[in-house]
């Protein structure tokens, strides 16, 4: 078995980039609760960034023009990223602390790792695994004051089953889309194409469930819509499926261990979030995984037969 790739400057380019985009995601999220029911904030979300996908797959020459038998892996590519589990994860957030939001999804790093093993045969890198591990487990800590103080009530199991429900949407998302990649179909055409099916199934969701498709046109609700939809779902996916697809989708998904503690420093300084030992060490256990995981792989010496 060959050694794993060994990161390049694009991909740790890209890595930043996604840890930057959701991290500051989770605050713009937070000012999409509320006033619009979850679902109709998920449709605006994606009618707006699917037209901007598709213009940069034109612009960069992929091709649009696909069978019925691709566009039905682009509706189950939307249904399961673009739609499932970002309308869970907005629900679940009617329930939930926003930072156990993010310990939840921190889950997807690990997911990644066995969904990769089961469905692309991809082998399980145990360092990989170890990272993730230590990842979550210092995530867990950093928000340990919400975990210690959490009353678990019908709302919170609630809420932690919807966001369980919207980690797996997303893992099976990875597993689709790097499937996609294997067959030579673009990121952003598949994204674009992902968007727009998903906007239309929640769209089709909301109508069912009775709701208007209104819009809150207060400023802190279009500047999250604004940025959610561009740098948090244009900008953000594009990065993340394409680092998935050159590097595997058990270490691109490190990536939502780290966001979060970026997130943390936006609450921090505009939340109020409070330092405690537990955190720091939290801290220290995250960045210790990242290490595991984006470290490059060691040499093999070839042995003779």
């Amino acid at each position: 078995m060959s050694a794993r790739t060994r990161f390049t400057a694009l991909d740790y380019g890209l890595y930043a980039g996604i840890v930057f985009a959701w991290g500051f995601s989770w605050i713009a999220l937070h000012y999409q609760i509320g006033s619009v029911p979850p679902e109709v904030s998920v449709m605006w979300r994606f009618a707006i960034a699917a037209p901007f996908m598709l213009a940069f797959a034109a612009i960069r020459g992929e091709t649009l023009s696909y069978p019925l038998a691709g566009h039905l892996g682009f509706l189950a590519l939307g249904i399961a990223l673009f739609s499932v589990n970002f309308v869970l994860f907005y629900y679940g957030g009617l329930y939930l602390a926003s930072g156990l939001l993010a310990v939840i999804f921190s889950l997807s790093s690990i997911v990644n790792i066995f969904l990769g093993a089961l469905v692309l045969g991809a082998p399980v890198d145990k360092r990989v695994a170890a990272g993730g591990a230590l990842g979550f487990l210092g995530i867990s800590a950093m928000f340990y004051p919400q975990l210690a103080g959490a009353t678990i009530d019908s709302g919170a199991l609630i809420g932690l089953a919807l966001c369980i429900a919207g980690t797996l949407s997303f893992c099976i998302g990875n597993m689709i889309s790097a499937r996609m990649q294997r067959r030579a179909i673009p990121v952003f055409t598949a994204s674009g194409y992902g968007m727009i099916y998903g906007a239309a199934c929640t769209a089709l969701f909301a109508a069912l469930r009775g709701h208007s498709f209104l819009i809150d046109w207060s400023p802190a609700y279009l500047a999250g819509l604004a940025y959610l939809a561009i740098i948090g779902s244009v900008m953000a996916f594009a990065c993340y499926l394409t680092l998935l697809g050159r590097i595997g989708a058990d270490r691109a998904a490190y990536s939502t261990v780290m966001f979060p503690v970026v997130a943390l420093a936006v609450s921090t300084m505009l939340e109020g979030y409070r330092w405690t030992i537990p955190a720091l060490l939290g801290l220290l256990a995250v960045l210790a995984g990242n290490l595991l995981v984006l470290r490059a792989p060691k040499k093999t010496t070839p042995t003779s037969s």
